[in-house]
């Protein structure tokens, strides 16, 4: 049996959402654990999967595997009017299967998102995206106010996960508060993930 990793799901279009997954890797692995980076393809309304089947350049796609045996997830996507984008929502359609045998039950899990706007949807993003964890009976971790970038952030930065402002063009870089509240959500999942193992040892 492979040792325990923390999942980190995203969709990324542009770049910002995967900086993002990096960094919430970090944080995973600050803790000694391992993060596990995966992505999904793109779909459209014509042909839903418009992606290769392995992609070009950045992490892997995700399977029900992955999922099925993470001891921990954080998941990401863009904001698309104020909720995740369809990739990610297709995958997370997908996992029936999982809901049915409760494989994700008591797993922690939190959110990231990404807005080219300040006030782009963050929020809505975040909760439609903990939605479907909940349903799963996931474990679902945000940003406490004792983080003290949470209150000094004049981008991103919810109590309901990570956010980024990337701007109208998508090239604003991430800001040292957005990095820090990234890292502080990977450590904190990954935490409660090895004090739930203890609990279980």
């Amino acid at each position: 049996m492979s040792a325990p990793y923390i999942l980190v799901l995203y969709y990324s279009r542009h770049g910002a959402t995967a900086e993002m997954a990096r960094h919430i890797a970090r944080g995973i692995e600050l803790t000694g654990m391992e993060a596990r980076l995966r992505t999904v393809p793109a779909v459209s309304s014509e042909c839903e999967a418009v992606a290769p089947a392995v992609p070009e350049e950045g992490a892997v796609y995700a399977t029900l595997e992955d999922l099925k045996n993470c001891a921990g997830l954080v998941l990401g996507s863009p904001t698309r009017f104020g909720n995740m984008a369809a990739p990610l929502k297709y995958f997370l359609d997908g996992t029936s299967g999982l809901w049915l045998t409760g494989e994700l039950v008591g797993k922690p899990a939190g959110v990231f998102t990404s807005t080219a706007s300040l006030h782009g949807g963050q929020e809505t993003t975040l909760l439609s995206m903990l939605l479907p964890l909940l349903h799963h009976g996931m474990l679902v971790l945000g940003l406490p106010y004792s983080e003290n970038a949470l209150l000094e952030t004049s981008g991103g930065g919810t109590p309901y996960g990570a956010s980024h402002f990337a701007g109208a063009d998508g090239k604003r870089r991430l800001d040292p508060h957005e990095i820090t509240l990234c890292r502080t959500l990977g450590q904190r999942v990954a935490q409660t993930a090895i004090g739930l193992e203890n609990v279980r040892g």
